[in-house]
């Protein structure tokens, strides 16, 4: 089968990897695509923005499958343009429409969502900019730290936790009157702070059956012990050793089905990824949001712990047609190293030259922000660069391994965390 990915970051190249494995894939193209993606298929240039454009590409090169990797042209509704043209009615899309993807898009449709159908999520309320002194009201309601969610799309990053009303207070104008996230931050969403540790869980959903992924944990924060601002992601590990089979049970049962029935019971068509980014509280798991797609890094270590054909899976999914699958996982560990430009998340310089290791071992380089230059040199192109992920016994051992290979990396300014797993010890 002819499989079309649409993204170009390590996401994407994680998912190229593992479609590449299988013998039902004949032509895999990739658009944009990056280096690394290159030498599993075919990048080519498409404008996900231009719906028309993706279309036409997916008629001329006689696509059976479409995978959406990020969130922008989920919310833009691509997969409802692909799903609704007459050509392509064999065609199975995974990833869901506009309506489905505004559980990412908008923070407040999906708290509200959550409120709807009882699912566990921290207490919150929603803001606009001429409500802003009653946001500092509600704000003098809630113990510290503060958190603030920008409504909207914002690469990650619209998350601010403030440890004190007055740094609180000045967050919160930033992004509702001086727009500091643009658009996404004409609404704010201000949550209660829920204290616990963090994982992420994964289910591939065609709207009414489901199957659980491995689950993984990230880490948001640029700074060594968790400091310093958020980012897109400093590295991951699958699995995640306190999910346990009573843990998830409870997740599956309390979250994921409620989820499921709750899209369904509202009409809205789900055919694709839901991301659950939960924070276990005491042994009790609550959301603290909804991606509409995978996880970056996390999808870095998702992808090398499943033992299954992925492909099969994924077209059974974009065709209503997931019951009667399973999925199998590896037993080792996976863990992943963000190798990241210096100054990121703020600002960082493109175009550094790109040494890469000659004997990587059994480390998979996944690129997220890599491209060719004039020189066909591979340079950095954005602030998350590659990600270094390896197997292991155990979460210790997972990152020892990927952490040879990490240091043996070289661009100007290079960093990365050396503390990632640690607090899993």
């Amino acid at each position: 089968m002819n499989i079309l990915i649409i993204g170009s970051g390590g996401r994407e190249h994680a998912i190229a990897w593992k479609i590449a494995q299988s013998p039902l894939t004949d032509n895999l193209y990739i658009a944009p695509g990056n280096p690394g993606t290159a030498l599993l298929g075919t990048n080519i240039k498409l404008n996900s923005d231009d719906h028309q454009q993706v279309i036409n590409a997916i008629i001329e090169l006689k696509i059976n499958l479409v995978v959406i990797g990020p969130e922008a042209p989920l919310v833009s509704g691509l997969a409802d343009s692909i799903r609704n043209n007459p050509q392509l009615s064999d065609v199975s899309v995974v990833g869901p429409g506009k309506e489905g993807a505004q559980l990412e898009g908008s923070k407040d449709f999906s708290k509200n969502f959550m409120f709807r159908h009882n699912i566990p999520t921290a207490a919150y309320k929603t803001f606009s900019k001429d409500e802003l002194s009653e946001a500092y009201d509600y704000l003098k309601s809630l113990q510290p730290p503060y958190v603030l969610k920008a409504d909207g799309l914002a690469a990650g990053k619209g998350v601010i936790i403030a440890q004190d009303i007055l740094e609180a207070e000045e967050a919160l104008k930033q992004m509702l009157v001086e727009s500091k996230f643009g658009e996404a931050s004409s609404k704010v969403v201000i949550e209660e702070f829920l204290s616990g540790i963090e994982l992420s869980v994964f289910v591939l959903t065609d709207g009414t059956d489901y199957i659980i992924l491995p689950e993984a944990k990230d880490y948001k924060r640029i700074g060594e012990g968790d400091t310093g601002p958020n980012t897109g992601g400093m590295g991951a590990i699958s699995p995640v050793p306190f999910a346990d089979s009573t843990f998830m049970s409870s997740v599956e049962k309390e979250i994921i089905k409620p989820t499921i029935d709750g899209l369904k019971s509202e009409g809205i068509e789900y055919k694709g990824f839901i991301f659950f980014g939960l924070i276990n509280c005491n042994g009790k798991a609550k959301v603290i949001e909804y991606n509409a797609r995978m996880g970056d890094p996390e999808t870095e270590v998702v992808m090398p712990r499943i033992d299954s054909d992925l492909v099969p899976l994924l077209f059974a999914a974009g065709k209503g047609e997931i019951k009667n699958h399973s999925i199998q996982f590896k037993p080792e560990y996976a863990a992943t190293v963000m190798l990241v430009s210096k100054g990121y998340p703020d600002h960082y310089p493109k175009g550094l030259t790109i040494a890469l290791p000659e004997n990587q071992g059994k480390a998979i380089l996944f690129h997220a922000g890599t491209a060719m230059n004039n020189h066909s040199d591979l340079v950095t192109s954005g602030g998350r660069v590659l990600a270094v992920t390896h197997y292991g016994s155990s979460v210790a051992n997972a990152f020892q391994e990927a952490y040879q290979v990490a240091n043996k990396v070289q661009f100007d300014g290079i960093y990365f965390r050396k503390d990632l797993g640690y607090d899993l010890k």
